[in-house]
């Protein structure tokens, strides 16, 4: 049934009117939905993917999976031996946002990968207020209103329990949201759908490159006014950038609650840990529970740690593998085995790699039934603290997900209703 609809469905969801409405109405601002369709033409995709009850609640076992294995102490002191110096510092906040990426093939569920700042929460959201039921058939599956305020105020209450759980009393009174040139991000319309959800919520918000903080006085300032706390969405895991000075030293002293941090990155998102969580012997070794250990060994594909002992072997081997960098984000330097050269090779076996078997992603056909058009798919689960709050899907062409396949983009799952699913995504009271 699932396979049919993303194989046959060429009915068109998105009502782009509602879209223009949800980017610009509470959320939103005057002027940002022009601005995304400019800047993202390929941002969101007309059409959802499909996605069996079954398959999300595997889902959200691995997520928990994962969740209980990193709290472990004897995994923690694992992967935190070879992370770096920043990781070290424990703020007592386990950070926001855990991006679960998933390829979905048949009956075939696999986790690729996990990431400390995923992008795309907010914007869901807003595509799925967009969404609408081309039948009386599809009408359980639409994402309704209730869900999509339920998650947006799970995602505001998320910052509050960090700034809570790393010690600190009340509430933040300002919250920065920070990467490098922030209005060149491609995802900079999120950043404003970000600030507008703390300003919701009372607390004000500034969008900052990290060059315009600085350290006063035991505080992080921006210009003219305190932080109290960063929404960290760099890619300098470990902040050691010279550019990120303020911050790092923001972060050793505990001046500003970070989140996501350093040792989140650490914990998971270290593409090194794959190999460690596809190992269900080591796993129970460590601590783990049969149950947990089993279902990520299935559920991740098998990786390694690419060395001078083992590289012979994995370039015999190249053609079903995937390599990525231990820190990669965004797909960068990312390389399918079957299409690697001599020279990306020799660049791979001096860099820091990972080799994962590979794990074909899901395909929907999109266009009309006389042209149909296959895309791929893969799903992100958002989750914190090991409770998947939203699920989405990207569809694209090519190596990796790239926003730049016309009718791909970010598409809402349509999941087939169930009284365990919508339990499952009920936000959770504060602590």
């Amino acid at each position: 049934m699932i396979d049919r609809l993303n194989r046959d469905c060429f009915c068109i969801s998105l009502d782009r009117k509602l879209l223009a409405h949800a980017l610009e109405s509470a959320l939103g601002q005057p002027g940002l939905y022009p601005l995304v369709q400019q800047r993202n033409p390929y941002l969101f995709s007309a059409q959802p993917v499909f996605v069996t009850g079954r398959h999300a609640q595997r889902m959200r076992a691995v997520v928990q999976a994962v969740e209980a294995v990193a709290a472990l102490p004897a995994y923690q002191r694992e992967v935190l031996a070879t992370a770096p110096a920043a990781a070290q510092h424990h703020p007592g906040n386990p950070g926001v946002f855990l991006g679960f990426d998933f390829h979905l093939e048949a009956d075939t569920l696999h986790l690729i990968e996990i990431n400390t700042n995923p992008g795309g929460a907010l914007l869901s959201a807003a595509l799925a207020r967009a969404q609408r039921a081309c039948c009386e058939e599809m009408q359980g599956m639409v994402p309704s209103a209730e869900s999509v305020d339920a998650f947006e105020a799970d995602i505001a209450a998320m910052f509050l329990r960090e700034w809570s759980r790393a010690g600190r009393a009340g509430r933040p009174e300002r919250v920065a949201i920070v990467d490098t040139a922030p209005e060149a991000q491609y995802l900079y319309a999120e950043f404003l759908l970000f600030a507008r959800l703390f300003e919701r919520a009372g607390i004000a918000a500034v969008i900052a490159d990290p060059a315009e903080l600085r350290m006063q006085e035991g505080w992080l300032w921006h210009r003219n006014a305190r932080v109290d706390l960063v929404y960290n969405r760099l890619t300098d895991f470990d902040l050691d950038d010279t550019a990120h000075l303020a911050l790092r030293r923001a972060w050793e002293s505990d001046a500003v609650v970070i989140t996501p941090h350093p040792r989140a990155h650490a914990l998971f998102a270290d593409k090194r840990n794959l190999a460690l969580l596809c190992d269900a012997q080591r796993l129970q070794q460590l601590g783990a529970s049969t149950e947990h250990a089993s279902l990520l060994a299935r559920h991740i594909p098998h990786t390694e740690i690419v060395t001078a002992d083992n590289a012979a072997r994995l370039w015999i081997e190249r053609r079903g593998l995937f390599f990525k960098p231990w820190a990669g984000f965004g797909s960068r330097a990312a390389y399918r085995g079957a299409k690697l050269t001599k020279g990306v090779w020799a660049q791979i076996t001096q860099g820091d790699y990972v080799a994962q078997a590979l794990s074909p992603p899901g395909e929907r056909h999109i266009g009309d039934a006389a042209a149909p058009q296959p895309l791929k798919f893969d799903l992100r689960a958002y989750a914190d603290s090991g409770h998947v709050q939203w699920l989405s899907a990207r569809l694209y062409q090519g190596q990796t997900t790239n926003f730049r396949t016309p009718g791909g983009g970010f598409a809402p799952v349509y999941t087939e209703p169930s009284a365990a699913v919508t339990a499952a995504l009920q936000p959770r009271p504060m602590p």
